[in-house]
């Protein structure tokens, strides 16, 4: 009785964690199907998400025994800084391409995005599994339809509210900022100055839309200079 009872404690635990991590992933998935037509959106949704969630069992299934491994959170962290300049930056102009016009190139943004920046996913479902494959796999399948439904919730505001890219751009940036200060060189650092680790994520989250802003506003200037000629 007791085993059954830690087995639903540790997966509540786990379908928790991913959830409280699943924002941004939910706003990747809304961008990339954003361009497509609504009856397509729900296929690259589901394709896209269903692709992605098989990555990531298989990904958190290898992190199980490799969360010692230095420097894993920085890694991600910087490449999750980059997602998020470009969403924001190419959102004018390239992110029509890059979020895909046809069902399978939005399911292959959401897939490879995800991989990229589901890394703290990853190794907080790891971590939380304690070796467990199954809790691994059982909770990062109850938390699918939350994430799938965030993201469509996410299409409908974006549409309606375009200044939320800004916001998912913020999002973006502070998760990657936050996993840097969380890798285990850097954390002793941190943690001895917390001010410092605050400033940090503040600066990295401002400059992600600082330079996203220029950009598009550079782009929309050769537009406007474009249309005039």
């Amino acid at each position: 009785m007791d085993s059954v009872i830690e087995f639903l404690v540790s997966l509540i635990k786990i379908v928790f964690l991913d959830l409280i991590l699943a924002g941004d992933n939910a706003i990747v998935i809304g961008l990339a199907a954003r361009n497509l037509a609504p009856s397509t959106q729900k296929k690259a949704i589901f394709y896209g998400t269903g692709g992605a969630v098989l990555l990531r069992i298989i990904a958190t299934i290898v992190v199980v025994w490799l969360l010692k491994v230095p420097w894993l959170l920085a890694l991600g962290g910087i490449m999750l800084v980059w997602i998020a300049y470009k969403l924001l930056a190419d959102n004018d102009d390239h992110t029509d391409i890059k979020a895909g016009q046809t069902l399978w190139g939005a399911v292959r943004t959401i897939i490879v995005a995800d991989a990229a920046m589901g890394l703290d996913n990853v190794i907080a479902v790891a971590g939380a599994a304690e070796q467990n494959i199954i809790l691994v796999i059982l909770g990062l399948l109850i938390s699918v339809p939350i994430v799938v439904w965030g993201s469509t919730l996410f299409i409908k505001l974006i549409n309606k509210f375009p200044w939320i890219i800004y916001l998912g751009s913020a999002v973006l940036g502070y998760t990657a900022s936050n996993m840097i200060t969380e890798e285990k060189r850097f954390a002793p650092f941190f943690e001895q100055y917390p001010v410092l680790r605050v400033l940090f994520i503040v600066i990295v989250v401002i400059a992600i839309l600082a330079l996203g802003y220029l950009k598009r506003a550079s782009m929309k200037k050769r537009k406007d200079e474009h249309s005039y000629s």
